[in-house]
């Protein structure tokens, strides 16, 4: 009875479908939802964001939290905000001596660039369990007032201001949408860029321009300043202005000035045309590709896992998983429960993408700034927009909604910004079938479902696919998919030829008429606090050595075996990826051996990554020091969380984890944070034009020695039985 109502649900649902598209028309496209890029403010492209002002902020304020590491809620950021304005600080500074007071008509300029929760102390939390007190809750507050940075540890429980250390270094915080929004707006109220628009007979109304990180090149004048770089791009025909830059124009804004410093037109190029530049189904044209039937992952038992406020569970994993402003989202406490012994075993207590690092590869005046760190300059979880249900996360997906805060400290919600799903792509999890010489008829194989937890950062042109990906043998796949729309340069040539009879150098290729992708990388550095089986690990490199056999005792003259290398200090665990010097790279623990006496462990399983070829005296490559190496191994300390330090905006690189490993610290038999780096060298295809194809790399962390067998033996195969029928003809 069950799988007939199964069947009989299934097959009304695809009757239904197939009515509705007939019934209905195409959407129109000319009034898209307000979370599509191509609808967003045209000065305000980096600016966006969803305020929801009914059920879901009216849903946020009834939230509280469950579990120590769950993120501020409505509530909690309301009580930071009061109780920052309400404390005052005194510092030497004359008109800074009592620099936040209540709000009144002589307060300073106060804008918060980042409030997040400030994790309890990690021996806390693991020892906390579910129905004890909750630990005090507190809140990182990272703001500025006037042109002075501050750091506020808020103590919400016990209701006071617990810290506040100002910041004398180099570098600032994460944009907030101020600064962007401010910055797009100034183009279109500045004389010199309105003249030069018309001095090349372009409507104004079809501007959009953005904000980027300047970088910092040692320039003195630039010091101390917080600088933005605007550039500006005309739509005109197309929802696509990427492919259509303002070339040649440059302006600066001085952000605490709140005004452009410098306009800087070094080149006029005449624009791409915007015929073929459109992206959207609207514009298309002509016979459409012939479309796939439709493909879905139906579940009429429901999903196999639960979310529990931001808890999750599936199959034999446990974990904690966050959206945070910075990062995109963070998995923490991530344990397997072990077969044989039923015990939930910890593997990972926390990991998210750190920092990212997209240098351009072009050096002339209107590029050679652009080495951006999206992460710490634009705040990857800012830029996670709302995931598009069946297209962005396939059906029976669950999506959590992200809280965070402005600039003024009102808090809004990112709905629907991360999503979780089981995902099935036909893979096998394990298999054997014998071979025909053999009398023994076994054939076995057993079906691979994954749980994955997905965010995507559109971060301007490009948009970043972050999926965490769990599967039951305990193996954690961290996967980086990378789509959207290249950055070009405008050139006044049409072909290759045109370029090469100029002797004008590229930097990237031809894409069409006037239009260059300059060649560039996308590094990606994750934080990985491993902790197997416990928080005390060592980091193990077994290189793999030829070796010769002596002479007579065997036909063969060469054979490889293992070099163990146990890293005493954090110089031994900086790992530059090759090919002719292999190894795996392991995290053991030195106190749990299995049965047979092998440490417990898991192992970092590269994908393919890439280099970095810049100089290491280059300013953007002492910024991003921190990819000078594949892997880094530090003992844990939470004050370094962040790959390039936590004010990373035009910072000159002095807290980075190059920087931290120069103390070469013990890291045997501790606590141990391994770094690893996923990177992307692209020279860009006309395939990329005007939309990339995503492309994929990823890790893994596998368990290795860490059960006493392979974990998912007694597991079930699928039959026919177990999935709904459904048929149906037209």
């Amino acid at each position: 009875m069950k799988y007939l109502r199964s069947a009989v649900f299934c097959c009304l649902a695809v009757v239904l479908v197939l009515l509705l598209q007939v019934w209905f028309r195409q959407p129109s496209f000319s009034r898209c939802p307000g979370w599509f890029a191509s609808c967003r403010e045209r000065s305000y492209l980096f600016g966006y964001k969803i305020f929801e002002k009914g059920s879901r902020t009216e849903q946020a304020k009834l939230v509280f939290p469950q579990h120590p590491l769950d993120p501020l809620t409505f509530s909690e950021i309301a009580r930071v905000h009061a109780l920052v304005l309400n404390s005052s600080i005194s510092l030497a500074e004359g008109k800074h001596a009592k620099l936040i007071r209540k709000v009144g008509g002589s307060k300073p300029n106060i804008f918060l660039h980042g409030v997040s929760l400030e994790e309890p102390d990690k021996e806390d939390v693991l020892t906390w369990k579910t129905g004890d007190p909750m630990l005090p809750r507190k809140a990182s507050v990272i703001l500025r007032i006037d042109v002075a940075i501050y750091r506020f540890v808020v103590d919400i429980t016990h209701h006071i201001v617990e810290s506040v250390e100002p910041h004398h270094g180099s570098g600032t915080p994460t944009l907030n949408f101020d600064d962007m929004n401010t910055a797009s707006a100034l183009p279109l109220q500045h004389t010199e860029f309105l003249e030069a628009l018309k001095s090349r007979e372009l409507d104004k109304e079809e501007v959009s321009c953005i904000p980027l990180s300047s970088g910092w090149y040692n320039v003195k004048e630039e010091e101390g300043k917080r600088l933005i770089k605007v550039q500006c791009y005309y739509a005109g025909g197309t929802s696509n202005y990427y492919m259509r830059p303002i070339e040649g124009i440059t302006m600066v804004v001085d952000m605490n000035m709140k005004k452009i410093v410098k306009f800087i037109e070094h080149d006029h190029v005449p624009l791409p045309k915007a015929e073929g530049t459109d992206f959207s189904l609207s514009a298309q044209r002509g016979p459409m590709l012939k479309p796939l039937n439709t493909i879905s992952l139906e579940q009429p038992d429901g999903p196999s896992f639960s979310v529990d406020g931001h808890y999750v569970k599936w199959a034999n994993w446990e974990f904690h998983v966050k959206p945070d402003y910075r990062a995109g989202v963070i998995i923490s406490q991530a344990s397997i429960r072990d077969p044989e012994t039923d015990v939930l075993r910890s593997v990972l207590y926390k990991g998210f993408a750190s920092e990212l690092f997209v240098p351009y590869m072009d050096p002339t005046e209107g590029w050679f700034f652009k080495t951006y760190m999206d992460a710490g300059e634009y705040g990857f979880g800012l830029q996670c927009m709302s995931l598009e249900p069946l297209n962005d996360c396939p059906r029976n997906a669950y999506y959590m909604d992200g809280i965070f805060v402005d600039a003024d400290g009102k808090p809004y919600v990112r709905p629907n910004m991360l999503c979780i799903y089981e995902s099935y792509a036909g893979d096998v999890a394990w298999r054997h079938t014998e071979s025909p010489i053999s009398d023994r008829e076994i054939r076995e194989s057993r079906p691979k479902t994954t749980l994955v937890v997905r965010v995507i950062a559109s971060v301007a042109n490009y948009d970043y696919i972050l999926d965490w990906e769990f599967q039951t043998d305990g193996l954690i796949r961290v996967k980086v998919g990378m789509s959207g729309i290249l950055m070009v340069k405008g050139t006044s040539h049409d072909s290759i030829r045109e370029a090469a009879e100029a002797n004008e150098e590229l930097y990237g290729t031809m894409l069409a008429e006037k239009t260059i992708g300059v060649i560039h990388d996308h590094f990606i550095t994750f934080y990985l606090d491993l902790d197997v089986d416990g928080t005390d690990n060592s980091f193990v490199q077994n290189k793999m050595i030829r070796k010769k056999t002596l002479d007579g005792t065997s036909l063969r003259k060469s054979y490889w075996g293992v070099q163990q290398l146990v890293a005493k200090s954090e110089d031994d665990g900086k790992v530059k990826l090759s090919l002719f010097k292999p190894a795996d790279y392991v995290v053991i623990n030195p106190k749990k051996r299995t049965k047979v006496g092998n440490p417990v462990s898991y192992k970092i399983v590269p994908g393919k990554t890439a280099g970095s070829l810049l100089a290491l005296d280059d300013p953007p490559q002492i910024r991003g020091a921190f990819i000078n190496n594949q892997m880094w191994v530090t003992p844990y300390n939470r004050s370094e969380e962040y790959a390039g330090g936590l004010y990373v905006y035009g910072s000159h690189g002095e807290e980075t984890v190059s920087r931290w490993t120069r103390r070469d610290r013990p890291i045997e038999d501790r606590d141990i944070v391994l770094w690893y780096t996923v990177g992307f060298h692209h020279i860009p295809c006309q395939e990329d034009f005007p939309v990339m194809p995503t492309v994929t790399e990823s890790f893994e962390l596998k368990p290795t020695n860490f059960f006493e067998s392979n974990p998912i033996v007694k597991t079930y195969p699928t039959y026919e039985k177990d999935l709904p029928q459904c048929s149906f003809s037209i």
